[in-house]
């Protein structure tokens, strides 16, 4: 959804008023003309004026300031785990005949594995997440605005035509620490570097550049960390354009954080939603469903994946888990190792960034599987069960469960929608079409949360895309599950070779 304001774009809002303005006072006057007392610099009134106002009714007090009840975080995961099962029980019930059909048809053991692949696990996994939401009531980020220092680091690999605009969306940032870059150059055989360092100097902006012979985004990463004299460093995609504010929340976020806080992860949005059909769909998946996912794992303090398009992270804690891992996902990698140590990672849903999707399905395709590939490497490099925080633990563990999603839904659910619609509602039928109005409820909450809560502060629009959010209800499920489905097989193929 391409975002705009009123005469401005949307990665730069109306500038607010100064906060030194004071508005304009108007001198109170007595019906016949002549100047009312005024308080005085010390908030008393005259002698006269306050025997006359004693004389009168009461002033009005302030209304009571409603203090917000403190849940736990541990005890808003045990209430989202609470709904999760009881809709699974309830769902148990309702299914019984359907249970029995598929019992007599194929016998129990496909009948369960095909209930609970197509109905209690995604509905399960919906039911968590819709309570999370919820239950979501991330705190306000702090008044004062924080002044520390910031490295922005961008690996680029031949992005000469992408770099002016990254590099002006850095400069235009409202954060009142210094902000210098360092552009990891990996190997690049256009003028990237040349194009950097001239639109460096036109703004005015810090820049050094690292050079990293070696391919792979690892690798420049860790050699631009080398050079880092700050103690922040936030990696930004050389696509990638950053809202005024962007960075100024992410840091007050993470200062906010409790201490043992090591990244935390903005939020990234579409910029090149307006291409096709393709970048329309990719524009509802980030604004909804990776959105609402961030903000549950964030809810838990345990956000699994502070991406390398745009996240901020403490620099003494990349060092002590050695940096970026040479991995296809290796901003999963390293975030998960950040964790391991009992540490947290939140989530800024107002710190925004805005970045180009694919626009080629082969691309599109070519993303998603690498996408699932960094998870099943996560998954063996820092298993579920030895992050030392429960809740990182529990969170991190319903990864497990994703490729028993993809494996259902493609395997089971669409082979079993094709033979509703030829007539054969043995997979398929009414009950399970009544997942569609949950999982719009559940969207129009997040849609709901996102105008209000992140777009609302920032001065950002929403232009309509119709079209591509009933794609993205019907067929985008599809792409990325047979993406994934891909990803897994090419993991597996690559395990085994090594075994060998």
């Amino acid at each position: 959804m391409n975002l705009r304001t009123s005469g401005a774009r949307a990665t730069d809002p109306p500038t607010p008023p100064a906060a030194d303005a004071a508005p304009r006072r108007h001198t109170p006057r007595t019906p016949g003309g002549r100047l009312r007392a005024r308080p005085s610099a010390a908030g008393a009134l005259p002698s006269a004026v306050a025997r006359e106002a004693s004389d009168g009714p009461p002033a009005p007090q302030p209304p009571a300031v409603r203090r917000r009840v403190y849940v736990p975080v541990a005890a808003k995961f045990a209430a989202a785990v609470l709904f999760a099962a009881a809709w699974v029980l309830a769902s148990a019930w309702i299914s019984r005949p359907w249970v029995s059909e598929l019992d007599a048809a194929a016998g129990p053991f496909v009948a369960w594995t095909v209930v609970t692949l197509v109905a209690y696990l995604p509905g399960g996994i919906v039911a968590f997440l819709a309570a999370s939401l919820l239950l979501d009531r991330q705190p306000p980020l702090p008044e004062r605005p924080s002044t520390a220092a910031v490295t922005v680091i961008i690996a680029a690999r031949d992005e000469e035509a992408a770099m002016a605009r990254t590099l002006e969306s850095i400069a235009r940032s409202d954060h009142l620490g210094q902000v210098s870059v360092v552009l990891a150059d990996n190997g690049s055989t256009d003028d990237t570097v040349g194009e950097a360092l001239r639109v460096a100097e036109r703004l005015g902006l810090p820049l050094r550049v690292v050079h990293e012979p070696v391919p792979g985004k690892a690798h420049a990463l860790n050699a631009a960390l080398a050079t880092v004299t700050t103690d922040l460093v936030v990696t930004v995609d050389a696509d990638t354009l950053l809202h005024r504010e962007a960075l100024r929340r992410l840091v007050a976020r993470l200062e906010a954080a409790p201490d043992d806080t090591d990244a935390v992860a903005g939020t990234v949005l579409v910029r090149n939603s307006r291409t096709n059909l393709l970048t329309r769909m990719q524009e509802w998946d980030y604004y909804l469903g990776i959105a609402a996912v961030k903000r549950m794992q964030g809810l838990y303090q345990a956000t699994l994946v502070a991406q390398g398009a745009f996240s901020l992270y403490r620099t003494e804690a990349l060092r002590a888990v050695g940096g970026w891992p040479d991995a296809i996902g290796e901003d999963i990698v390293l975030t998960w190792r950040l964790m391991e140590g009992g540490r947290r990672v939140y989530f800024e849903p107002t710190a925004v960034a805005f970045t180009d999707v694919p626009e080629r399905l082969a691309h599109f395709m070519r993303q998603r599987a690498r996408w699932a590939r960094g998870m099943l490497e996560g998954l063996r490099a820092v298993p579920p069960w030895r992050q030392r925080r429960p809740l990182t633990k529990a969170v991190a563990g319903v990864d497990l469960l994703i490729p028993l999603l993809d494996v259902g839904y493609m395997c089971i659910w669409v082979p079993g929608l094709v033979l509703f619609l030829f007539g054969v509602p043995l997979v398929v039928s009414a009950w399970t079409l009544a997942v569609l109005p949950v999982t719009l409820l559940v969207y129009g909450g997040v849609r709901a949360f996102q105008a209000r809560h992140v777009f609302g502060p920032l001065g950002l629009r929403v232009r309509r895309n119709r079209f591509g959010y009933v794609a993205f209800l019907l067929c985008y499920q599809v792409l990325c599950s047979s993406a994934s489905l891909a990803g897994y097989a090419q993991h597996l193929a690559r395990a085994r070779r090594r075994w060998k």
